[in-house]
């Protein structure tokens, strides 16, 4: 299902963060007096009485910026509006209708799309009423809200979803999917191409060239799989505006739709920042993954092997079930051994483990190492079962899940990861009271 995107517009300081904070259900996008504070673009989804979207925060738009910096928020604002299905303006009752509102109203009536009028800072009935005055901007019923107290925005959202356009759900090809993710300019094009074999996606020296996900189907081994090329994605602070900016969604939105990821880094630089903040993300989504180096081909003489190994390890700590595979796409080194380790790490994310196999296996290791206590009292562990595969999920049913010490979970992870194997894939384990209380 593609989920419909939500930009929230208006001019700096009428309370965009606030409202996206509220409509997220926590502190997400930071919030200050100081106009102007939201520059990098923030989104996530979020599910409203079983509708689901994309809702994007943006940067305060004036519309003749005076400087450099309001000219780039601008275009990024520009840009949202252009992704978006709908838009959120948000104005302020307390300041009522500005020159910058006007500005702002006659861009949104050229978009021809969806928008929805909400009047903030309306917390009591007198701000409420003065929300009328909205009417002048001709873009619908304003709604009085107030973002900071939660007036009002259960039923704006509730136009919000109702506006949106309807999207049948897209039915997704019965197969693989694998996404090529990484910064800018590791070589995932070259990869993808090296697999297929001709020039699907461009490939140049100049880092983000590819600015959309490109889906590939393909034959290998008999089997047919689903190909997801990506946009570099960078850390926030270093991602150009505009359209750079979506192009990182899109990648984001990319890696939740596939099985398996493959995180591309590059020989001549060991893992670095923005290596782990995306298999960060990879790792947040519950996805498959597989470390590729690439560019191997330059490095390959002079390198240890066994050393280069250790230091990815070291600072990946947090993913030390991914595999490591080093290759070359110029030269179409090691390409093979690409997709049999996605495929191997696709079955693992799929595979259940027998009930009573595997409370035998977590018996044994709490009589090996058991909890610790905490403040007289011993977590129990009664029982576990598997409840999903994709991720693999396990649910514990133990006496008190408050006594459960993070170290204590890792141990049980990696228990489970001895017995069963779970290569490349993150596992959840879920600790309920008995009972499910």
């Amino acid at each position: 299902m593609t989920k419909p995107i939500v930009a929230i517009v208006g001019r700096p300081n009428v309370g965009k963060s606030t409202l996206f904070n509220r409509l997220v259900g926590k502190r997400l996008a930071i919030i200050e007096d100081e106009p102007g504070t939201t520059r990098d673009r923030l989104y996530t989804d979020i599910d409203w009485k079983g509708s689901s979207l994309t809702l994007i925060d943006t940067g305060g738009l004036v519309p003749v910026p005076p400087s450099e910096l309001a000219q780039r928020v601008k275009e990024q604002v520009e840009v949202a509006i252009e992704e978006a299905d709908a838009i959120i303006f948000l104005v302020d009752v307390l300041d009522g209708v500005t020159h910058m509102d006007k500005g702002i109203a006659e861009l949104l009536r050229r978009c021809d799309k969806p928008v929805m009028l909400a009047a903030n800072k309306a917390d009591n009935e007198q701000r409420s009423y003065e929300a009328a005055q909205f009417y002048e901007l001709a873009l619908g019923d304003p709604l009085p809200i107030s973002s900071y107290h939660d007036i009002g925005v259960a039923e704006f959202l509730d136009r919000v979803v109702e506006s949106l356009p309807y999207f049948p759900p897209e039915e997704e090809p019965e197969m693989m999917k694998v996404a090529i993710v990484g910064r800018p300019n590791v070589g995932k094009s070259m990869l993808l191409n090296a697999i297929l074999g001709k020039e699907r996606a461009i490939v140049t020296e100049t880092p983000g060239t590819t600015r959309d996900a490109i889906d590939t189907i393909f034959e290998h081994n008999s089997e047919r799989m689903l190909l997801i090329d990506t946009a570099g994605i960078r850390r926030r602070g270093r991602v150009e505006g505009g359209i750079e900016r979506y192009s990182v969604a899109r990648a984001l939105r990319a890696i939740s739709r596939a099985d398996v990821a493959l995180l591309i880094t590059e020989a001549t630089e060991p893992v670095t920042a923005q290596d782990a903040h995306i298999a960060g993300y990879i790792q947040q989504a519950c996805k498959g993954t597989v470390l590729v180096v690439n560019k191997w081909d330059l490095v390959e003489e002079m390198a240890d092997h066994g050393q280069y190994t250790r230091e990815i390890r070291q600072r990946l700590k947090f993913m030390p079930y991914v595999p490591i595979l080093y290759i070359s796409a110029k030269f179409g080194q090691g390409i093979d051994g690409v997709l049999n380790a996605a495929r191997e790490i696709f079955e693992e994310t799929k595979k259940r483990v027998p009930t009573a196999l595997l409370n035998s296996v977590v018996r044994d290791a709490v009589a090996a190492h058991a909890p610790p206590s905490r403040a007289g009292k011993k977590l129990k562990i009664l029982y576990v079962t598997q409840a999903e595969v994709s991720p693999p999920t396990f649910v514990f049913s133990v006496n008190d899940p408050a006594l459960l010490h993070f170290s204590y979970q890792r141990y049980l992870e990696n228990a489970l990861r001895r017995s069963f194997g779970f290569q490349g894939t993150p596992l959840r384990l879920i600790f309920k009271r008995r009972g499910g209380e």
